[in-house]
């Protein structure tokens, strides 16, 4: 009996080291599966697809071999996922590709300006605006707020009250639909041609479907179904106002100039109130031109015409960077963007639209400014994925 007792105390002293030696194996398959290595994958997908997360959603994670997150690019997945599987390392992929809203993948801003913030909360920090008529990309909801991606491709949210949800059918509709521009700075859509009534205000800009015509209106309706009416003298068919956008150094500073005054505003991009590359996009996109949303991401475009303070090489139109150079111990840092316009001067938002001059005998002399200059960038004539024409989006 002892024998046999002797025996079975083997037999188990063998199987706790088999099982030992099994659960130290796991263990480190998991700790393989789990190792930097998928971390510096991960990176090197994030910077290849989205260096700029700005314009593109990739926040994806890896632990206890399960990849998560949320990314828009279908494409940078599949990438990661291959790069995985080349590198021999196992994951369950419980990624969220976005959108995920069913069927409402489309939206129209229906307010004049509809403020888009970094989160989904009217605290948050406002982050560009998009005007009435403007197409959104509709990612995911979150409450009574969506994440949206613009024409010039910014992610952010939208409060529900600015945007109207569209499957693609009614969307289409939309779009084929006839469409007019209204051209002054500010006014109204009224209930009747009284004008005493509003239904909404207007900015320069908006875009509304045009349902019938009178002599001094245009019958509208608006994205979400309101119906009103324009006076016709502020209002032009979106085929003639398209055809007619032209970025010329005249029409850029007679655009620039009919904005002066205009309160600076953070993440603004309408006539309500703009910050200093909000204002440059706006004067841009009135002449037809879709160019990016920041001072950082604009200065990327185009071509270097200055960085020596040489102004005779500048033209109208040219795009002037400010900021802080690169250092040993810093990068370099874009904080200001401002459009030239000839006669050593240049217009920009600070504080207001104003003129400021680099010639020290006039009274627009701006030595801050100055003193801070990075270089200039022309971006007119140039082409550029990232600078689009208005038809583009809007027809």
């Amino acid at each position: 009996m002892s024998y046999c007792f002797y025996q079975f105390k083997s037999k188990i002293s063998i199987y706790t080291c088999l099982a030992a030696i099994l659960s130290c194996y796991l263990f480190l398959a998991c700790e393989r599966l789990d190792s930097p290595e998928s971390g510096s994958l991960i990176e090197e997908t994030r910077t290849e697809f989205a260096p700029d997360k700005r314009v593109a959603l990739f926040d994806i994670s890896f632990e206890n071999n399960i990849l998560s997150g949320e990314t828009n690019l279908p494409e940078a997945l599949e990438t990661l996922k291959n790069r995985f599987e080349e590198n021999g390392i196992a994951y369950t992929d419980q990624v969220t590709v976005l959108p995920m809203l069913e069927g409402k993948h489309f939206g129209v801003v229906t307010i004049s300006v509809a403020n888009i913030r970094s989160q989904p909360k009217h605290s948050a920090e406002l982050a560009t605006q998009a005007t009435m008529g403007t197409p959104l990309n509709v990612l995911k909801q979150d409450g009574t707020w969506y994440l949206v991606q613009t024409p010039d491709q910014y992610i952010s949210w939208i409060d529900a009250a600015g945007i109207q949800l569209m499957d693609q059918e009614e969307f289409q509709q939309w779009d084929l639909s006839e469409k007019a521009v209204f051209t002054s700075l500010i006014g109204y859509v009224y209930a009747d041609e009284n004008q005493i009534e509003m239904v909404s205000d207007l900015t320069a800009g908006n875009v509304l479907e045009v349902i019938g015509r009178k002599t001094d209106f245009y019958e509208v309706k608006l994205p979400d179904g309101r119906k009103g009416y324009v006076n016709s003298s502020s209002m032009e068919p979106l085929g003639d106002w398209i055809a007619s956008r032209n970025p010329s150094h005249e029409n850029l500073i007679s655009t620039a100039k009919s904005m002066m005054g205009i309160p600076y505003l953070w993440g603004g991009t309408s006539i309500k109130g703009v910050d200093c590359s909000g204002f440059t996009k706006t004067v841009f996109f009135l002449n037809g031109q879709i160019i990016p949303r920041d001072a950082s991401q604009q200065i990327h475009e185009g071509e270097e015409v200055d960085k020596d303070k040489n102004w005779e090489n500048l033209q109208v139109g040219d795009l002037l960077f400010f900021g802080k150079p690169a250092a040993a111990d810093s990068p370099e840092k874009v904080i200001h963007v401002g459009m030239w316009i000839g006669n050593n001067s240049f217009i920009h938002s600070r504080g207001r639209v104003r003129i400021s001059s680099f010639d020290p005998d006039s009274e627009h002399f701006d030595e801050y400014e100055l003193d801070r200059y990075l270089r200039t960038k022309r971006i007119l004539g140039k082409e550029s994925q990232n600078i689009l024409a208005v038809e583009k989006f809007i027809r």
